[in-house]
């Protein structure tokens, strides 16, 4: 009994480090199995020049998705008969772009063959696809016993080492035993080593219930080599819009910073000519944004007077109330004897009063009216600094006058010569704004050449003082694709990539050479031929697909 023991002992403990061998780490033993693919619902695609189809197979109901081929912008309004197995039906429209077919004949297993008849306005196109239907599982894989299987995330190879270690020393401990209980351990050790080395499969029970197949559900998931499926249900929710790819010939471009700033011709200030307080017009002072017309009264300036000047002037007053007085007592006593004095007496006596009369109402006015201030030029309120009764000293910028219609952009270059044949501005938040070339100052401002551009268009809340960067055509041409910067992102590894549309449902992303074109535009160089269709729209989000 001794001897039988100490054999199966041995036969054990080799089994067990056999076991821990192949287990242990610094050994590959094939690569790791694919990351598991959801399953999706069965689909047929067709392509042509002017239309992209897919149909989605769910519940009977054979939902048609119909885009258009270069953008991949849904086809509203399409008529689409279907040539199927049971003869011709005409598709429902359910939405933008989707359309309904009943199919009884997909209960069948198996590849059915369909033409699918497009007519939108005055495009007619014929697309086939095969729509194949898998058949149903016959059978299910039996499974081990979770506890069993995955205790503690381990493989059964190593389970069934550890369980023969166990194994080994129970058997050791029986030889201090006596030979009844030492047979008896012997046993069960053969039994243990049985139910070790069985099959996996041989530790399902025949009742355990099959295995349930999961649902197939269309969701987007990116594959082992990189590519993305997107189905086209989340294609229209991520706004997916794409773009044939073209070769060309462009100018060079450069980079230059620039900001916003007024046209002098359309913009102006309202400063005080002498100090004094401010008073509102009638209705008040005029808010910022306030449209406001070229001679339109904006406030007041009362000029202060002090008591010495007070007096001064009340003397001037007085003086000029005497001589006009004088004057006037003159030429009525003139005016009663024409015939005694002459005529020109009488205009002279006439013309003095007069000019008495003016000297004295003006100097009233200084008393009493205060200094205008008026717009002027026609424009919107940009800048105010008016307050009732605030004092403002002379040449004091009460408000700012700026028509935001015309805007000119200064930016500062190295050569005089960027930008004379076009330019673009590219806003923070990513607007674009065309610019024309109006001059470059030849005066040297922190080494660079100032370079003005007018506003082409208004965009709208575009506002003085607002940087922006301005890329100006200037160098040698250059060859290579155009794209929207949208286009591009930013991959795992840093390096600039896009997504191109291999078929109706999967991305496959391309690494790619770029070099700013415009404000809204890249020039691909390398990574990407011509007539490829890329993501335009969406592109940051197909990238987040894991």
């Amino acid at each position: 009994m001794r001897k039988a023991v100490f054999g199966l002992c041995g036969l054990l403990a080799g089994a067990a480090l056999s076991g821990s061998a192949v287990a242990h780490e610094g050994h590959d033993h094939g690569a790791p199995p694919p990351p598991q693919v959801t399953t999706l619902a069965p689909r047929a695609e067709a392509a042509s020049a002017d239309f992209e189809l897919v149909a989605v197979l769910r519940d009977g109901i054979l939902t048609i998705h119909l885009d258009r081929f270069a953008d991949n912008a849904p086809v509203e309004g399409a008529t689409i008969e279907v040539d199927t197995p049971e003869g011709s039906q005409a598709a429902k429209t359910s939405g933008p772009g989707t359309y309904l077919l009943p199919v009884p004949f997909a209960a069948k297993p198996g590849a059915h063959d369909l033409a699918f008849t497009v007519t939108a306005g005055d495009t007619v196109d014929v697309l086939a696809a095969t729509l194949t239907i898998p058949a149903a599982p016959t059978s299910s894989e039996k499974q081990a016993p979770a506890m069993l299987a995955q205790l503690g995330g381990l493989r059964t190879d190593l389970l069934a080492g550890i369980l023969a270690g166990l194994l080994i020393g129970f058997l050791a401990g029986a030889l201090v035993m006596s030979r009844r209980r030492a047979g008896a351990l012997l046993v069960l050790g053969s039994l243990g080593v049985a139910l070790a080395g069985a099959p996996q499969g041989a530790w399902a029970a025949d009742t355990q219930p099959p295995a349930r197949q999961p649902p197939a559900r269309d969701a987007a998931q990116r594959l082992p080599d990189g590519s993305v499926i997107v189905p086209k249900p989340t294609q229209r929710i991520l706004g997916v819009r794409t773009l044939v790819t073209a070769a060309g010939t462009f100018a060079g471009t450069v980079e230059l910073p620039g900001r916003v700033v007024p046209d002098v011709n359309a913009s102006g200030l309202v400063q005080t000519a002498v100090g004094g307080r401010l008073a509102p017009p009638e209705g008040g002072f005029k808010p910022l944004g306030t449209k406001v017309a070229a001679g339109e009264i904006l406030a007041y300036v009362h000029p202060p007077i002090g008591a010495s000047d007070l007096k001064d002037l009340e003397q001037q007053g007085y003086e000029l109330d005497q001589q006009i007085a004088i004057v006037k007592r003159r030429y009525e006593r003139l005016s009663a004897i024409p015939n005694a004095v002459t005529r020109r007496e009488v205009e002279e006596a006439e013309i003095e009063l007069k000019g008495l009369q003016t000297r004295r109402a003006r100097l009233e006015r200084v008393q009493r009216e205060p200094e205008a201030l008026r717009a002027p030029v026609s424009g919107v309120i940009a800048a105010a600094d008016a307050v009732a009764g605030q004092m403002a000293d002379p040449n004091t910028v009460v408000f700012r006058i700026v028509d935001p219609g015309r805007l000119w952009v200064e930016a500062l270059g190295f050569s005089p010569d960027a930008g004379r044949s076009g330019a673009t501005g590219r806003l923070p938040d990513g607007r674009t704004v065309a610019l024309a070339f109006v001059g470059a100052g030849i005066s040297d401002r922190a080494q660079a050449f100032p370079v003005l551009f007018s506003v082409a268009a208004d965009i709208g809340e575009l506002r003085p003082g607002q940087f922006l960067t301005v890329f100006a055509e200037a160098g040698a041409p250059r060859t290579g694709i155009a794209i929207p910067r949208s286009a591009v992102v930013r991959g795992a590894n840093g390096q600039p990539i896009v997504y191109e549309h291999v078929s109706a449902e999967r991305f496959m992303p391309r690494e790619v050479k770029t070099e700013p074109l415009d404000a809204s535009r890249v020039l691909v160089l390398a990574g990407l031929a011509p007539g490829r269709r890329i993501v335009t729209d969406g592109a940051e989000l197909i990238d987040q697909i894991r």
